[in-house]
């Protein structure tokens, strides 16, 4: 079984403007580098990733831009996650909906969950909800540069004590 998951990569320089706010929260563990992606779509446990990279292969979007833009947290009075965002994206979102498409078409349920894009920057383990407070209003006017995206890919993620390790499988070129 793989655990795999749908994402855009994050590029060198919106990484550098990511690191420095990646810090001043305790219970908070920071992602690395090699974790910092904008997901399209959790997957989970597969037993067959080939058709899930058959469905992901025909998917034909146009390439964008991305200009990441402000910071948030999910579960409210019980923070578990930082994030930056990224400014409302037509495109992006056309993209995800049919990433989402073409996995239910060959099986995987749908997502339950209303899509929020973002990059996970923290996660979080019994942190005051003020630090956190402290941290998105630290932060509040969070902006990187613009990227062109220009494929999205298909990664497997195992865990381990110290964190995930994700690997990308297989990229998939925009138009």
């Amino acid at each position: 079984m793989q655990r795999l998951f749908v994402a855009l990569a994050i590029p060198d320089p919106v990484a550098r403007m990511i690191a420095p706010i990646q810090s001043g929260v305790p219970g908070a563990r920071w992602q690395s580098r090699e974790q910092l992606h904008l997901t399209l779509r959790f997957i989970g446990e597969v037993a067959d990733a080939a058709t899930i990279d058959d469905a992901l292969a025909g998917i034909d979007a146009p390439a964008f831009t991305l200009e990441p833009h402000a910071v948030g947290e999910f579960g409210g009075k019980h923070p578990h996650a930082l994030w930056a965002g990224v400014r409302t994206s037509e495109p992006l979102l056309h993209l995800q909906r049919k990433v989402e498409s073409a996995l239910q078409r060959v099986g995987i349920a749908g997502d339950r969950e209303r899509y929020k894009p973002h990059i996970t920057v923290a996660r979080l383990t019994r942190t005051p909800v003020g630090k956190v407070m402290d941290w998105l209003t630290d932060h509040a006017l969070f902006t990187a540069p613009a990227f062109e995206v220009s494929e999205f890919l298909l990664y497997s993620s195992v865990l381990t004590d110290d964190g995930s390790i994700y690997r990308p499988e297989q990229a998939y070129p925009l138009r």
